[in-house]
């Protein structure tokens, strides 16, 4: 749920490819609980957050020619994905996350001063 504009090309790419792999999973029955236990998926958000993630590859100029398919998700609980720890553990593992992310603060730090 970290903002699109702040993943590197592999993390943008590799959450749009999760967002397939869930959908796919969801339609075939098979558990996804053990994502929703750990706070890596919210359900209810997935087809909103594919279209951010498009949005956002579109505008980086990628192709984009996967629409998500549309499945039933209600019988799933509801997940909460924190985007405080997803931009920390971001921060940590990814350099060019990093700088993204440290240059967006920066970018936010000088519009409120």
């Amino acid at each position: 749920m970290v903002k699109p504009t702040l993943l590197c090309r592999k993390h943008l790419l590799g959450e749009h490819v999760e967002h397939h792999m869930f959908m796919g999973s969801i339609s075939k029955g098979i558990s996804v609980e053990g994502y929703l236990r750990d706070g890596l998926l919210e359900p209810r958000t997935l087809h909103e957050r594919h279209a951010e993630l498009v949005t956002e590859m579109v505008r980086r100029g990628y192709n984009h020619r996967s629409p998500l398919p549309d499945v039933d998700t209600t019988h799933l609980r509801d997940g909460k994905i924190s985007i405080t720890r997803s931009i920390e553990d971001l921060r940590q593992r990814c350099d060019e996350c990093a700088e993204r992310i440290k240059e967006h603060e920066k970018e936010r730090e000088r519009e409120t001063s």
